[in-house]
């Protein structure tokens, strides 16, 4: 379906000063358009902001029947007839042309130029004229490389674009003839190629190729389709010869075929790739993939075939990514990478648009009111031509350039319309007798003319009703009748200036709440999407201005899935995000109005703010507002009410406010230990400390734990990036550590917390640096070992707790803070803590340990230090690294002590299987000596 709006896409109009009726036209680069009449070609300069003024004009070998520019090299090729022959020529530095007069040099395909005429071509126009060994009916340049392409019957010809260096200072562009593509059974009359893309069309087949480069050191390739594809082509051809020979008025055709990918290789059509030339490794072609093949049947319900079942318009149009710009809105690279490529074909009444690259898809189809006779695809718009009319249709390759471009769209973090999404005619415009377009830029040359029965000279002769395509009969026209053509430049406005022409139209569906609003206002997103893909044609400012409407867009679309209660209303949260809106600028777009006497809040805009209040943004809502979101989720979702009041950016509510809400809910039957430890939190903030004892005291320790699981932004907050212990944990340091450690260990095992977001926490909790351990962090390392973790975190936290109890028993250091556990609780809750031997009890028991943390870390420090971790210390120590001196400060002291306290025997069991005798040697020497020496 095609929606109709009445925009105005077009703007400024001007005539093109020829002086002889247009036969063919086209435009070049950024303001050259190139129009042909009988054997001259003039030259044209397009500025947007002044009239068409001539440039040059030169003359050619003939009547040019194609004409195409390649902005790649800057040179115009043309197809041209002298005396019922065709020729191929390139017109190449064409803008030092001065008068029509001037010199022009001609030089044939691959010939070398001489030092001494070098000269000639580097200041002056030159022609380059490429022979072929059949007439060439359509050519295509590739917008990329500049590379040409030539089709003729049953083949198509490549030449390549190389330049012959002259010297230091000057190169000479020329050819190669690279490549030759046979296709059997098949008359190209519009061909397309766009880096190794090809795409060729004959009245009713399209043909999409993909050329390819590969390791075959250019030796010659050939393909050939399937024997039931070759058995089904001559069956074909055979059946024709029969139906050729028989006297009937029965016109049989073949059945109308799409095939895609792969399965476009059964279309019959014999393809072989002919290796010519010495092109480059890069842009020698050597194999090909079958990308799309479709056939179309003549309409015969009028009983006579005409022209009305052609083809036409067949085009490439490739979508770059440039990469980043500088701050003059200029590309670093000037190298194009190709983002998506597109295919746009047309029959009369309707056309067709795919999507090429990755995989091949019809994207969509444009019906048309009325029979077209040609049409322009561009990034934003489809240009279609009827007799009177010239339509603008819209189209969705940015929104599929975008998917190619960003693997996060269509996620909560971005989005983009869909591709599926119904076009739209945006203006059709009266013009008389279109005849043919042609774009570039942001202009579009038409050609008009009266109809022969619209002049009075040419109605008394019948003789005039003849086709212009009979060039054996001459024909005097009347000079009156030469005012019945002209060339004009219709200016598209800038994207900028339509975009805000929709966004006003789309205001009179705003308060309707519909789809159509929506439509409208995705248009306008990907009109300013897809100038914004397009970066190398933006001038100075206009980036910063597309970027300020995008963001525009993206605001108004999340404010239309905030009003709806649909499907697709999670689309509230990617717009917003991308709009750089904060919280309170969206609370603020909102319409608060009451309608009868109840407030509703539709599932996108709640969507859209418990996400935001989830995402832990470093936004702080004012009180007002903090209260406006508890309102809107007790009426919406009132389960959601404890949580929202745990996010950081509900700081600034009133505790009075929040207490109100959380009582309501508890009256109603909402009870849950979640809503228990919220309204703990807020008494707290309340400084009522008996409301928060007498809430703390209503469930058990394992169902606070619960609960701190269901929300763990009741205890840990972040806040840039930091993580920022709650009101609400400070005060359990103080009063339940046990629960607090607990509750934490809950979180690791749920997946809420990581391993280094606790250790943080505890050590900002405790208000400790970097360096130093708490204890409460000591307490939460053995609580994981009591609770069984996986493997990969045993042998960290054993090396962790190990380096603590050696660092605090060779300091002399206690714990900040009374242990949670002893060592016998340990050894009687883990297995990892094994049973106490006899040596550490005498090392306990001597007077000079009578310290009771020194012997509670010492008894902790044994399953942990003798069997598991004195090898990994010992590694450590050969690894080096920073905590080098630690690690072997630590163990030079424990064996001190160790020697001097246990028996020769005893000490040699402590000891690792492996490591540097010399290093242990003195302290088994002195455990041997001691009792001499006593």
């Amino acid at each position: 379906m095609v929606q109709l709006y009445n925009l105005h896409p077009f703007g400024s109009q001007q005539v093109v000063p020829c002086k002889l009726e247009p036969e063919r036209f086209c435009g070049g680069g950024r303001d050259a358009l190139f129009v042909a009449a009988g054997c001259k070609v003039e030259a044209f300069t397009v500025a947007c902001q002044e009239l068409c003024q001539p440039r040059c004009t030169f003359s050619t070998l003939g009547r040019v029947l194609r004409l195409a520019y390649s902005e790649a090299g800057d040179y115009l090729v043309a197809i041209e007839e002298k005396n019922k022959a065709t020729f191929l020529r390139a017109y190449v530095n064409w803008r030092n042309k001065r008068t029509e007069n001037s010199r022009v040099c001609i030089r044939m395909i691959g010939h070398n130029v001489e030092g001494p005429f070098s000269g000639a071509f580097r200041d002056q126009m030159y022609i380059v004229e490429m022979p072929l060994s059949e007439a060439p009916l359509c050519i295509s340049c590739c917008p990329v490389k500049g590379d040409l392409l030539v089709g003729c019957t049953n083949k198509l010809v490549l030449f390549s674009l190389k330049y012959q260096m002259i010297d230091e200072e000057f190169s000479l562009l020329d050819f190669e003839c690279s490549l030759v593509i046979h296709i059997d059974n098949i008359t190209p009359v519009e061909i397309s190629f766009c880096v190794g893309y090809v795409a060729v069309m004959s009245d009713l087949e399209v043909l999409i190729l993909k050329l390819e480069s590969g390791p075959k050191n250019g030796e010659r390739v050939h393909h050939h389709p399937h024997k039931t594809n070759d058995q089904m082509r001559r069956t074909e051809e055979g059946f024709s010869n029969e139906i050729s020979q028989l006297e009937s008025d029965f016109v049989i055709c073949q059945k109308p075929l799409e095939l895609l990918g792969e399965k476009s290789e059964q279309s019959g059509l014999s393809v072989t790739l002919e290796s010519t030339g010495l092109a480059d490794e890069k842009r020698k072609y050597s194999h090909f993939q079958h990308l799309l093949y479709r056939r179309f049947t003549p309409d015969i319900s009028s009983y006579a075939l005409s022209d009305d079942i052609r083809l036409h318009s067949l085009q490439l149009l490739p979508i770059y990514q440039t990469g980043p710009l500088t701050s003059d809105g200029k590309s670093l690279s000037q190298e194009k990478e190709l983002l998506s490529l597109f295919c746009f074909f047309s029959l009369p009444h309707v056309g067709y648009l795919y999507m090429v690259v990755k995989s091949i898809e019809l994207m969509s189809v444009y019906q048309y009111p009325e029979k077209s006779q040609q049409a322009v695809l561009t990034p934003q718009f489809l240009h279609v031509i009827t007799s009177n009319n010239l339509q603008c249709f819209t189209v969705r390759c940015s929104a599929a350039a975008a998917r190619e471009e960003d693997p996060y769209m269509d996620t909560t973090l971005k989005a983009c319309p869909p591709v599926s999404m119904d076009v739209c005619a945006l203006r059709i415009q009266l013009f008389i007798g279109l005849k043919a377009i042609c774009h570039f830029k942001n202009h579009i040359i038409l050609l008009t003319k009266a109809d022969p029965e619209t002049i009075p000279e040419r109605r008394g002769s019948p003789k005039r009703l003849l086709s212009r395509k009979d060039t054996s009969v001459k024909i005097k026209i009347p000079p009156v009748a030469e005012a019945g053509w002209n060339l004009y430049i219709v200016n598209t406005i800038s994207p900028v200036q339509l975009y805000k022409e929709m966004i006003d139209y789309s205001n009179t569906y705003k308060t309707a709440k519909t789809q159509s609003c929506i439509h409208l206002l995705s248009e306008a997103h990907l009109l300013v999407r897809a100038a914004l893909m397009d970066a190398s044609q933006l001038e100075p400012g206009e980036k910063a201005e597309l970027l300020e409407a995008f963001k525009e867009s993206c605001g108004h679309l999340g404010d239309c899935y905030s009003r709806l209660d649909s499907q697709h209303s999670h689309l509230t949260l990617p717009y917003y995000k991308m709009s750089g809106l904060s919280m309170a600028e969206v609370l603020g777009r909102m319409d608060w109005t009451v309608e009868d006497g109840l407030q509703k809040y539709e599932k996108g805009l709640i969507f859209y703010i418990n996400h935001s209040l989830y995402e832990n943004l470093d936004e702080e809502l004012s009180e007002e507002l903090a209260a406006k979101v508890v309102q809107m989720f007790y009426v919406a979702e009132p389960k959601q009410v404890p949580h929202i009041l745990c996010s950081p950016s509900m700081k600034n509510i009133n505790p009075l406010t929040a207490m109100s809400y959380l009582r309501k809910l508890d009256t109603s039957g909402f009870s849950s230990v979640l809503l228990t430890l919220t309204k703990a939190a807020v008494a707290l903030k309340m400084r009522d400390l008996d409301m928060h004892r007498n809430e703390m005291k209503s469930h058990s320790e394992m169902k606070l734990v619960c609960g701190f699981i269901l929300e763990p932004r009741l205890l840990i907050q972040q806040k840039k990036g930091q993580i920022v212990p709650t009101e609400l944990a400070l005060y359990l340091k103080e009063t339940q550590p046990g629960l607090l450690v607990a509750s934490v260990l809950g979180l690791q095992k749920n997946n809420k917390i990581g391993v280094e977001e606790a250790d943080s926490f505890f050590k900002v909790l405790c208000a400790k640096d970097e360096d130093t351990i708490p204890q409460l962090l000591v307490d939460f390392w053995e609580a994981q070992i009591v609770a069984c973790l996986p493997d990969v975190l045993l042998q960290e936290l054993f090396f962790k707790l190990t380096s603590q109890y050696i660092w605090r028993l060779s300091k002399r250091q206690p714990p900040d803070t009374k242990p949670l556990r002893t060592s016998e609780d340990l050894i009687n809750a883990c297995s990892h803590y094994g049973l106490i031997y006899p040596w550490v009890h005498v090392l306990i028991s001597s007077d000079s340990l009578a310290d009771k943390n020194y012997t509670e870390d010492l008894s902790k420090l044994q399953t942990l230090w003798w069997k598991k971790l004195l090898p990994e210390l010992c590694q450590r120590i050969k690894r080096g690294g920073e905590k080098y001196q630690l690690y072997l400060s630590s163990l030079k002291e424990t064996l001190s002590i160790v020697a001097v306290e246990l028996e020769l025997k005893d000490f040699m069991n402590v000891l690792p299987e492996d490591g540097t005798a010399a290093f242990f040697l003195p302290y088994l020497l002195y455990c041997s000596r001691k009792k001499s020496l006593t």
